[in-house]
Formats: C-alpha cells, structure tokens, sequence
C-alpha cells in the first residue's frame, strides 16, 4: 500500500512539473485532470477547464477532429503524435504537437483518454521565418545579378573605350556597395545592431547614387526636406528603394538612356508622402497580373514593419509609386 501510495504521488509530480499539457478526458470529451503545463500553454486554470468540454480549447472548424479521435480510442487505437492547432484563452491559435492514448479501467473498458500537448508555434514561426528569409535571400542575390547585368548596358551607352567602360562600371559597383552598408548590422563587441540614423535625403541619394552618370545627372531627381530618420527606418527605406530602383532596371525607366526618375516628398499630418515617378522607360500596357516576390516583400515591409501604405499606378508613360508612413516608426 505504501509502495502504491509512493508511486502515485511520483507520477503525480512528473505530471505537475512537466512542461508539456497532460490532459485526461472522458469518452465525452468532458475534462477531467488538467495540469500546470496545460495552464501555461492554453491560459485555462485547472478550475476553468475540469468538468468542461475539451472543445473549448479546440477551434469549431476542427471539432470533426475531436469525434474522430474519441472513435478511434473507443477501438482500443493509441494515436501517434500529430501536429494541429489549438486555441488559447485570449483567442490565439496555437500550433500543438499531440499525442492520444486510451484510459482503461481495471477490467479492460476504455473510459477516457489521456493527452499529452506540447505547444510547437515557436518552432513553427522560426521554421517559417527561415523560409522567407532563405526565400528574400535568393531574391537579393537574382537582383544583384541583374543589378550587374544593367549596369554594364547604362555603362556601355555612355563609354567610348573599354577603359572608360571599366571606370565607369567601378564607380558604379563602388557605389552600390556603399548604398548596401546601409542594410547591413554593424557589429559592437558580440552584439548587432541597426546602422546608424540618417537624413532621409542620405539615404535616397545614397542608394540612387550608382545609377547615375555623375552627381549632375538629370535623369534621377530627388527632391524633399530634411527629415531624421532612425537606424530601423533606415535599413527599411534602403531596401525598399533598392526594390524600386531594381525594377526600374529591369522593366521600368532605366532600362534605356531616355528614362528617368523622380523621387520627391513632403511630411505632413505626422505623415512622410514619397511619390516615385518614372517616365521615358517602355510603354506599359497593362499592370502585371500577379505580384512578384519583390514586390510583395516591398508591401510586407510598408503595411507591416513601417505600418504605412503603399499604392502603385500603372500609368501608360511610367509607373508612379505612392508611399505613406507615419513619421513616428521612421524616427523611433
């Protein structure tokens, strides 16, 4: 009896302490244990949930699931572990790695099942997090080739040697690499952190510099008031305008000598307006029929990170970028 007693109140510490939900139910769904590792990762209390449905913690478009699994444990069948998704009490969805076994009483029957849930959303969104950064990765990379492969044309159309095409291809790739530093983190003993502020007007003619002939070339105009942005903002501004100006070397107003750009802004209503303009490139006929990886990372970083909005319009002489943010994620 004591032996009984000891083993009991061991198997009832694992339980408390483990980190994992271990959770026992009826053949009704009806909760009847529920510990601290269950608390933590679904915000029920042990309180809350004994004596309720487990469905509470289980979204209403995956309740099928539920009876599916009370009908294979009611034939004797131990469910191996499975991902699928749970709902916390402030409404979240988690996503759960789950495993099932049939409760049996003394003589045989099957009168519950017990659960053990481990929460996996952390996993899930580093394994996601590394797949659209692989993903923008590989984009950066194509980019940079086609960067390379423009500015050998703009050069070629202007250098009369091949000394001269050298130069002026140099130049060029000097200039890219500097506009490149801005996205970069700059190292301080074992930590990274954002680039350094800077005016916004830096930063635009930083990242332009290498698609102009010299510092007088009229064919990109930028054109805006000074305005402190933030080591984040940055960062975002540069590889949103490295974006622009890459599609403007690949299909828009740099990919022949008669194109041009013109960046302008304006702050107002604690907003920055950007509009970007590009005329004298290839007539547009129609706006693509689907957006590119590019251009939905360019979206990802106005709507999310910089909480603002970005519009283009497809107009026949050009394509014109409308960009709004609010001046407080640019200078925070």
């Amino acid at each position: 009896m004591q032996q009984n007693n000891w083993l009991a109140n061991h198997l009832k510490a694992v339980v408390d302490s483990s980190n994992d939900a271990i959770i026992s139910k009826t053949m009704q769904g009806i909760v009847t244990s529920w510990n601290r590792g269950a608390e933590h990762i679904f915000g029920y209390t042990a309180e809350e949930m004994i004596g309720r449905p487990i469905t509470q913690v289980i979204p209403p478009d995956r309740w099928s699931e539920e009876t599916e699994i009370l009908s294979r444990i009611s034939r004797g069948e131990r469910i191996e572990h499975y991902n699928t998704i749970r709902l916390h009490k402030d409404g979240r969805l988690l996503d759960i790695s789950l495993t099932i076994s049939p409760i049996k009483a003394d003589d045989g029957t099957i009168v519950g099942a017990s659960k053990i849930a481990r929460d996996i959303t952390a996993q899930r969104l580093a394994q996601q997090k590394q797949g659209m950064l692989l993903h923008e990765m590989s984009h950066r990379v194509k980019n940079l080739f086609s960067l390379t492969t423009g500015l050998i044309t703009l050069c070629d159309q202007s250098a009369e040697s091949a000394s001269e095409l050298r130069d002026l291809l140099t130049r060029r790739l000097s200039s890219l690499a500097r506009a490149h530093d801005m996205v970069l983190p700059i190292k301080t003993g074992q930590e990274e952190t954002p680039g350094h502020a800077a005016d916004f007007a830096a930063v635009v003619e930083k990242v332009l510099e290498p698609y102009r002939e010299e510092s007088s070339d009229q064919r990109i105009r930028i054109q805006g008031p000074p305005l402190a942005i933030g080591p984040l903002a940055v960062t975002d501004t540069a590889l949103l305008l490295q974006e622009f100006a890459t599609n403007a070397m690949k299909y828009g107003a740099l990919t022949n000598r008669d194109g041009s750009i013109a960046v302008s802004w304006s702050v107002d209503d604690q907003q920055l307006h950007l509009l970007w303009q590009e005329r004298g490139g290839p007539t547009i006929g129609n706006p693509p029929d689907r957006k590119g990886f590019g251009s939905l990372l360019a979206d990802g970083t106005v709507n999310g990170r910089l909480g603002g909005r970005l519009e283009r319009i497809w107009e026949q002489e050009g394509l014109t970028i409308r960009l709004a943010v609010p001046l407080k994620t640019l200078t925070s």
